[in-house]
């Protein structure tokens, strides 16, 4: 075990979760992965489907074993794609669901009582701005990153009087892997309707998460929109 403080950072493989994890480690934080990969730079790695309840709690008892007591989660795990309502099969539906929502329920029932037994800690949430504007073709997408800042304001009201915060942030398409290089949300006529004219990058999203986890002692329950001005 090591002294530091410790952050589970769920989808730490790639993409924002990989720029969480190297943005957290510049704070002191040594750094747990649950990702379905299992590979990654984190001080210890776990191979697991962040939508199977009993699968996170094992992988999260073996981090805490293996480093110590939880101190900050942030859960980035996801997947998108994009299709009308009626070429959504209820299959589609439910894992969009249980990966996004069920992710962020699982990994928080698993690193809470660390949290609240010290007194102090804080989780960070990724969503979308799709949760706040919606989006043509993104009805399940949009509706999993929704059901994200119900919970994080359910739980931030819960525990912010036993001493830790729950904060989430809404990245706008961003630029990372999960983005084809056909994507509607990489074409010049969508980045020429954003103020910023750019997709945001992954390593501005974890400076966002990393403020947070580390800075923002006073936030709790809010959500930040890091999107190139898409929701304004």
């Amino acid at each position: 075990m090591t002294e530091s403080p410790v952050a589970v950072v769920t989808g730490g493989a790639s993409g924002i979760g990989a720029a969480v994890v190297t943005a957290l480690r510049e704070r002191g934080y040594v750094i747990g992965t649950l990702d379905l990969s299992g590979s990654t730079k984190a001080d210890h790695a776990v191979a697991v489907d962040v939508s199977d309840g009993t699968a996170v709690t094992g992988a999260v008892d073996e981090i805490r074993a293996e480093l110590g007591p939880i101190t900050a989660l942030v859960t980035s795990a996801g997947h998108y794609e994009m299709a009308p309502v009626s070429q959504i099969s209820t299959q589609a539906w439910q894992r969009m669901l249980r990966v996004h929502v069920g992710g962020l329920f699982h990994a928080s029932r698993a690193c809470l009582p660390d949290m609240l037994a010290r007194g102090s800690g804080a989780m960070v949430a990724v969503a979308s701005e799709l949760a706040v504007g919606g989006g043509d073709g993104d009805a399940h997408y949009a509706a999993a990153k929704g059901a994200i800042l119900g919970l994080v304001r359910s739980l931030a009201a819960e525990v912010a009087g036993r001493g830790v915060r729950v904060n989430a942030v809404a990245p706008g398409p961003t630029d990372t892997p999960l983005l084809s290089d056909d994507s509607p949300w990489r074409a010049a006529d969508y980045l020429s309707t954003l103020p910023l004219g750019r997709l945001v990058t992954p390593v501005e999203v974890a400076q966002c998460v990393r403020y947070l986890v580390c800075d923002a002692t006073f936030s709790t329950g809010d959500v930040v929109n890091v999107n190139a001005g898409a929701v304004i």
